[in-house]
């Protein structure tokens, strides 16, 4: 049976409660329903086509329905689509792991699987408190607490939640969670008062040293998000900030979390993000593009310093209990590894830096427009800042739904983007042809100036 639009649209009101959506909004508009994609398109089911301005939520590699990757998940699934990891092993789980490995450029050895990112934190976190506790558990009794920055976003389980700093996103969970220390962001656009980049960088690192010289025998690790704050807004770090945060963390005895779910596999313009400053985590967790866009897939990667502190006689419980019901599934994690073949062989990375500098050409046009306030971008990743008042960086009250409106405009013409608070982000498929990214550009820039008529 082919349902016609007007049915799925009652059905989806009826049934589906879609996440970091407000529903009483949603039930008042005509949804978009996607029925399949090609390439940098998504095509609903009236046959519309839009480019995928987001990814499909960062996570698309090179393009939708790939052959490739289709045919990689066809081999599979032909052989058998899951069994546990729990106690045996599978033959793309162990190759996977080998591959992540090799491409890793540093001094990690051991991968743990999981299926979102906000489990591989969860388990990066955990890994992390379980470490020094099966180290020595009285000389690290204290050893408790995390460090994260302000605005961070690390995903939606509660342990993640407890090192996020959205307050829009987290408050209402603070009964639930446990507690973290803040450290400053360097969150240029709204530190003017601290001086330039240089200077910036400085302060928050010395907020962070500060932390650590009072609390370092309390503190399990940082997590950082590195090179840039994806949720919050796309906040880029200026130069020097995570390497500055790497060797305060050496020089005061914690361990190092890097969350590279949004900004690994070639987003920032290098495979992984810590390649641009050579800093080299005591974990790190990978998602979203580790599969292309295809399926469920998060790894968390570690020492062999970290994972031979788990190493022990079964009496004395320095086992790490943590698992998930399709941790290592076999058609994610073969298709994990053509997706990466992929990138190797078609030169994804060095694409994606290339790409980067063509639209950073192409978007300072946006600051034309009088409700453009900033424009922060590291490598495909893009975040539009809309203000009231470019003089006193004043926001849109929230009723006004500004951003919202904005991105409806966009869809009309042809691109699907999201907004993150006042901030509209632009995340292309990584492998968008450098025309696709230039009318995406076009259709925000025409998107933006026909609301700036309704606000003048």
């Amino acid at each position: 049976m082919k349902y016609s639009y007007e049915q799925l649209e009652q059905l989806d009101k009826q049934y589906v409660w879609h996440p970091f959506t407000q529903m009483k909004t949603y039930v008042e508009e005509k949804p978009l329903i996607i029925e399949r994609g090609q390439g940098s398109y998504l095509f609903d089911v009236d046959g519309n086509k839009y480019l995928d301005g987001y990814a499909s939520l960062w996570v698309n590699v090179h393009g939708h329905n790939d052959p490739e990757l289709n045919e990689a998940l066809h081999e599979q699934i032909e052989k058998i689509s899951h069994s546990t990891l729990l106690g045996s092993a599978n033959v793309p789980s162990i190759l996977l792991a080998k591959k992540l490995i090799e491409i890793w450029p540093g001094h990690l050895s051991k991968v743990f699987y999981s299926d979102t990112g906000a489990a591989a934190v969860e388990i990066a976190l955990k890994m992390a408190y379980q470490y020094w506790k099966n180290i020595n558990p009285i000389k690290y009794e204290k050893k408790n607490r995390f460090i994260s920055l302000k605005e961070a976003y690390h995903g939606d389980t509660v342990g993640a939640v407890s090192v996020g700093g959205m307050d829009l996103f987290h408050r209402i969970f603070k009964p639930l969670l446990f507690e973290r220390v803040e450290i400053p962001s360097p969150y240029v656009y709204r530190m003017e008062e601290y001086g330039d980049e240089e200077e910036i960088v400085n302060y928050c690192l010395q907020q962070l040293e500060d932390v650590l010289i009072q609390k370092h025998e309390e503190i399990a690790g940082v997590i950082v998000e590195p090179l840039v704050q994806g949720a919050a807004g796309i906040i880029t770090h200026p130069k020097g900030f995570l390497k500055g945060v790497e060797t305060l963390c050496r020089q005061y005895g914690v361990l190092l979390i890097c969350d590279e779910v949004a900004v690994g596999f070639g987003r920032t313009g290098t495979l992984f993000a810590c390649e641009q400053e050579e800093v080299h985590p005591d974990i790190v967790c990978l998602g979203k593009g580790i599969t292309g866009g295809y399926l469920p897939l998060a790894a968390t990667l570690t020492t062999e310093d970290v994972y031979a502190a788990f190493l022990g006689d079964i009496d004395e419980n320095k086992t790490f209990y943590h698992g998930h019901t399709y941790t290592g599934n076999q058609l994610s994690c073969s298709v994990a590894l053509k997706n990466i073949e992929l990138i190797e062989k078609r030169n994804v990375v060095s694409e994606a830096k290339r790409k980067a500098a063509v639209l950073a050409e192409k978007l300072p046009t946006l600051y034309e427009l009088p409700i453009v306030g900033d424009i922060r971008q590291k490598g495909l990743m893009v975040g539009i800042e809309i203000v009231k008042d470019k003089k006193t960086k004043q926001i849109f009250p929230r009723s006004e739904n500004m951003e919202h409106q904005i991105i409806l405009e966009a869809r009309k013409r042809g691109l699907i983007i999201r907004p993150l608070g006042p901030v509209l982000t632009f995340i292309p498929v990584l492998a968008m042809t450098d025309d696709q990214i230039e009318t995406a550009v076009n259709i925000i820039f025409d998107s933006i100036a026909e609301m700036v008529k309704v606000v003048r």
